[in-house]
């Protein structure tokens, strides 16, 4: 309450209203109040309440959201614990379609590059195929997994698709006929996260036994393994110009809750870390660069913010914090412009950077 009256006295008449109704809980209206810091020039921290209308689209899911995936510049796919895999239209507020078949939760999406058809890896030990414009039913249903399917990956040429689980495995497939054409096993290493990397024959995957590894899909070895870091790696991606890959840890109470930039190239070595999460860290996507001058990498945790870095330095130039969201589960990239973000609790968030007031992170709306 002493913080309260502080900022009545030294806020304008117009914020305080703002501002007490923010901090209370009590604005029943479709205004959004989001808190978030910005890093200024001077390296002063400036906390911030901005007041911006909010759109609630019609909502894709009714449950928890695991995992979104951007398909085009227009639509994105999703899936959680209500067990449907949904194609959304995010810049008109629209459901396109919806996918049944998975029998339990919806753990990852990843998408054919160039196309609409993507697939969906489920508890239920399955990986279904789908296509935006055919029937709302499965194409292929790929079974060989002993164990909930934790990660999926797609060749640069779609011929290919890499799957891993929590049974230690990975499993490459054909992908038009169906058929799994290698298997391979490592000891302990359950699987959290796969992407391919873009024009090689590699596959980065993430694991619980703290690891990141590099796979040659050439008979499915392991190439390269990265040193271990201290905490569970959970997701990782890659760069478009395949030099760079970035994976994320977790955590609690800010010990783990990183990133780490890591380099692709002969050296393989780390390049940079990004700590400023008190949680653990689910997502993180390499930017556009036409979103800035220089290269910047986005994280989302289950502390309920999205940051922002630096992706040369390491320096945090943004904080967006999500309030109500629960943790942030999923993050993608929309368009040059926009971010799609999975939350427990309110479904998925439609985030807009802009660069009118220097670079800032805006949520613009929630589906």
């Amino acid at each position: 309450m002493l913080l309260l009256r502080y900022q009545l006295k030294q806020a304008p008449p117009q914020k305080v209203w703002c501002r007490f109704c923010a901090v209370m809980g009590k604005l029943q209206s479709k205004l959004k109040h989001s808190t978030y810091k910005y890093s200024r020039p001077d390296e002063i921290i400036e906390e911030r309440i901005q007041t911006k209308a909010f759109q609630e689209y019609s909502p894709a899911h009714m449950d928890t959201v695991s995992v979104v995936a951007a398909l085009n510049s227009d639509v994105c796919v999703s899936g959680g614990k209500d067990k449907i895999v949904v194609a959304y239209n995010w810049k008109t507020g629209n459901v396109v379609k919806r996918f049944k078949g998975h029998e339990h939760e919806i753990t990852k999406v990843t998408c054919i590059p160039n196309s609409n058809q993507f697939f969906s890896a489920s508890r239920d030990r399955m990986v279904m195929m789908w296509d935006l414009h055919g029937s709302s039913q499965p194409r292929q249903q790929l079974c060989g997994h002993a164990m909930v399917v934790t990660g999926l990956a797609v060749s640069p040429d779609s011929s290919q698709l890499c799957t891993g689980s929590r049974d230690n495995t990975l499993l490459l497939w054909d992908v038009v006929t169906g058929q799994s054409v290698e298997r391979a096993s490592v000891s302990r290493n359950v699987v959290t996260h796969l992407c391919w990397v873009p024009r090689e024959p590699y596959i980065l995957q993430t694991s619980e036994d703290k690891t990141l590894r590099l796979w040659d899909s050439r008979g499915l070895q392991v190439a390269h393994m990265f040193p271990a870091k201290q905490y569970i790696q959970t997701y990782c991606e890659v760069s478009v110009d395949g030099h760079k890959c970035v994976s994320c840890s977790n955590g609690f109470g800010g010990e783990g809750c990183e990133a780490t930039l890591w380099d692709l190239r002969q050296t393989r070595n780390r390049i940079c870390e990004y700590k400023g999460h008190f949680q653990t860290v689910a997502s993180c996507v390499f930017l556009p660069r036409a979103l800035a001058l220089m290269p910047l990498i986005a994280t989302s945790s289950h502390d309920c913010k999205v940051k922002i870095w630096n992706q040369d330095t390491g320096a945090c130039l943004f904080t967006l914090s999500l309030d109500g969201s629960g943790p942030l589960t999923s993050l993608a990239v929309g368009d040059a412009i926009s971010l799609l973000c999975a939350s427990f609790n309110r479904g998925i968030h439609l985030l807009r950077m802009d660069h009118s007031r220097g670079l800032e992170l805006q949520e613009v709306a929630a589906f």
